[in-house]
């Protein structure tokens, strides 16, 4: 079990900071470690959960990929919210093998309607995450949806409740450690229920190279679902 960091605050607060701030929040087995973002500019009506890759292979909130999916969901107005998941860094609890980490993101979201109600809830996700991300879209109501190298075929795409909010799925055709071909036919299964699928063409599962590319085509695929500015 891991322990708070003493530097984090202790509970979360209770009104959605104006500021880039850390916290404690109380989650299903302990402490969850957050931290959240606010846009300079733009505001928009939307809040991005995040969720990191594997917890067991070294993926936390501090993840490269992650923290670029948090920039640019913020550069096109976002609150952004980024947590790690139970056993992860200072968050207390064990690894649950997708499982509890879906309660972790719900506890998340919970605290995001809570100080946030008029905020739409989009949820995204890098590797792992986007597994768990999708896995619990449809039950916490997501406004949207990403996910970034869905590691099809390493886990089970079967069996839960596809969402039917806008959906963006970005794939490296170079993955090493994702079967780029598995994902790519996964997706073209869903028929009418699929996502905006964007191939990255020499892309590796960590966007060595292509973080900018990746920030790219982020911002514009999600650009026609944007809630309108919030007002002043």
């Amino acid at each position: 079990m891991h322990l708070m960091n003493d530097t984090i605050p202790a509970s979360a607060p209770d009104s959605f900071p104006g500021e880039a701030t850390s916290f404690a929040l109380a989650g299903p087995v302990g402490k969850l470690e957050v931290t959240v973002d606010v846009p300079e500019a733009g505001a928009r009506g939307a809040t991005a959960v995040i969720c990191h890759p594997h917890p067991l292979h070294g993926g936390t909130m501090r993840n490269k990929v992650v923290t670029i999916i948090e920039r640019s969901l913020r550069e096109v107005g976002l609150n952004t919210v980024r947590f790690n998941f139970r056993g992860v860094g200072a968050s207390e609890g064990e690894y649950d093998d997708g499982m509890g980490e879906g309660d972790d993101l719900a506890a998340v979201v919970e605290w995001v309607r809570r100080v946030n109600p008029g905020d739409d809830v989009w949820l995204a996700g890098f590797s792992f995450g986007s597994y768990v991300a999708l896995r619990n879209a449809h039950k916490l109501g997501a406004a949207a949806l990403i996910t970034v190298a869905p590691p099809v075929g390493r886990w089970d795409f079967d069996g839960f409740t596809l969402p039917t909010c806008p959906w963006l799925a970005v794939q490296g055709e170079d993955d090493e450690i994702v079967d780029a071909n598995e994902v790519f036919a996964w997706v073209e299964s869903l028929g009418s229920n699929a996502p905006n699928m964007v191939r990255m063409p020499d892309t590796s599962h960590f966007f060595h190279r292509r973080l900018m590319d990746l920030r790219g085509a982020l911002k514009n695929g999600v650009r026609s679902w944007l809630p309108e500015p919030r007002a002043n």
